[in-house]
């Protein structure tokens, strides 16, 4: 499926990017000079056998991890190796994620749970932010549901509590890893069809999975192995 928004504006950049775990005899070298430009409005999966390199692809484009050697940018900013403070502000402000697992926190409601990463974004005041029963619209929820606990609703309804989390500082892309792993195959395709849905809107998306049918929504593939590129299928 093709994005009807996509403009050239990259939003990440990755050039030579490498990194290792551990050293000596016992490192892993988990990224091995990748390069990957992503544009505003693209949908892309990301496929590959396990330990390939998908999952570190991604915490390093969240933010989540820094590379060994090599450059990364979001949103045009350098993504700096020392400066911890400013990768977390980055993360906040311009990157939503969609687990397999939901990282919903029972203790609170899902109104609370949605609301959460408006507590780190540093320039609330100057973005234009959709209510929370808008984004619970935009996953196909009733705004019942804003009042209950993660443990009082389905799998498939947490991840799209999820989603509309993810959602909530207005984020410059969206990385979801195997999204539809703990789900169903009816509410994996409800989940597909909200991403689809937010794409055509001009969300970006990137999405790490196993599942063909889920990387055959994307209009990019990407494949990995042995922590490279191995090539791309795609528009």
């Amino acid at each position: 499926m093709s994005s009807k928004q996509m403009s050239d504006r990259k939003v990440a950049y990755l050039e030579e990017v490498t990194k290792v775990y551990g050293e000596g005899r016992n490192s892993v070298r988990a990224l091995d000079g990748v390069n990957l430009s992503v544009l505003s409005g693209e949908f892309i999966a990301v496929v590959g056998p396990s330990g390939s390199g998908k999952s570190t692809l991604l915490h390093i484009l969240g933010c989540m991890d820094i590379p060994t050697t090599g450059t990364v940018e979001i949103d045009g900013e350098p993504v700096p190796r020392t400066n911890e403070r400013k990768r977390t502000e980055l993360r906040g402000e311009k990157i939503g994620f969609v687990f397999q697992s939901f990282h919903l926190l029972n203790e609170l409601t899902v109104r609370e749970n949605v609301e959460l990463p408006r507590m780190f974004l540093r320039r609330s005041g100057e973005k234009k932010l959709a209510e929370i029963g808008e984004l619970i619209d935009k996953v196909n929820m009733p705004r019942a549901v804003l009042d209950r606990r993660p443990s009082e609703i389905s799998g498939g309804e947490r991840q799209r509590v999820a989603i509309a989390r993810a959602l909530a500082n207005d984020p410059s892309m969206l990385l979801c890893d195997e999204p539809t792993g703990n789900l169903d195959s009816a509410n994996s395709d409800s989940v597909m069809k909200i991403f689809d849905g937010l794409n055509e809107e001009g969300v970006t998306i990137i999405v790490v999975t196993h599942n063909p049918s889920v990387a055959d929504h994307a209009s990019r593939i990407v494949t990995m192995r042995d922590g490279k590129l191995l090539g791309e299928v795609g528009e």
